[in-house]
């Protein structure tokens, strides 16, 4: 099974930290987040992953060569641009295609997330599922009964995004996007119909899309997930990961 570690951002809100290593080999527990997922993953099945590099991309590939997970790791290699979120699935391709869907997983993400409950959960006709939350925060997803998704909205400045026209969010399931997906490899023929650029998001992808092609949402029963995208955010994730390696 396929899978992709995002690890190519430039980890802004980590500085001072992320000036001389890059957020993926930032340490949690002593370990870097990088990681963390790519020991998540591979404990989950999946054998073919893909990490893309571009901020200190070098010492991301000191790092790969020289630990062994035991799976085959490759890297799409961004150095050149970077290439955003949607940009990077479209770059990484050649890599992705081959063996049916694939995970997305941002590599700042620490979670008790069960990964085979969330593929066993994925609609085999959805071009993407999204895993989301009821938690707090300023940006959420919005979808209909059917977890269908119809739109994205911003409550501290009200603005909503959707390709229905009128849609009223107040009528809609408002959650919060965990930055873990599940994809279909049908998405890329879809990137190149919408003449999708070099560089782009894949949530404006995944807003443009979803009145066309099915995207859902997913909601676990219960989860603990810490996005360690700040600095305030690491002591969390240390009580996280304290807490998974004593189960």
């Amino acid at each position: 099974m396929k899978a992709m570690v995002f690890a190519a951002g430039l980890g802004t809100r980590l500085k001072p930290i992320t000036d001389s290593i890059p957020k993926a080999l930032v340490p949690v527990c002593g370990d870097p987040l990088l990681g963390h997922v790519l020991r998540k993953l591979v404990a989950s099945g999946y054998d073919d992953i893909v990490v893309n590099v571009h901020h200190f991309a070098g010492q991301i590939r000191e790092y790969l060569d020289s630990h062994d997970f035991g799976v085959r790791i490759s890297v799409s290699d961004e150095s050149d641009l970077l290439r955003e979120t949607g940009g990077a699935v479209r770059h990484a391709r050649p890599l992705l295609e081959g063996g049916g869907n694939f995970l997305i997983h941002n590599v700042d993400i620490i979670s008790d997330l069960d990964l085979q409950w969330f593929r066993n959960a994925c609609r085999p006709e959805a071009l993407a599922t999204l895993l989301v939350s009821d938690r707090q925060t300023q940006r959420y997803f919005l979808f209909d009964d059917s977890m269908r998704l119809v739109g994205w909205t911003n409550l501290a400045s009200g603005e909503v995004r959707s390709p229905y026209p009128g849609l009223d969010a107040g009528k809609c399931r408002r959650l919060a996007f965990s930055g873990i997906h599940n994809i279909s490899p049908r998405i890329f023929e879809v990137f190149d119909s919408y003449g999708c650029p070099e560089r782009f998001s894949i949530v404006d992808f995944y807003l443009r899309a979803c009145a066309e092609y099915p995207i859902y949402g997913v909601v676990p029963g219960s989860i603990t997930l810490i996005d360690v995208g700040k600095l305030d955010s690491l002591a969390l994730a240390e009580q996280l990961c304290t807490k998974l390696c004593c189960r």
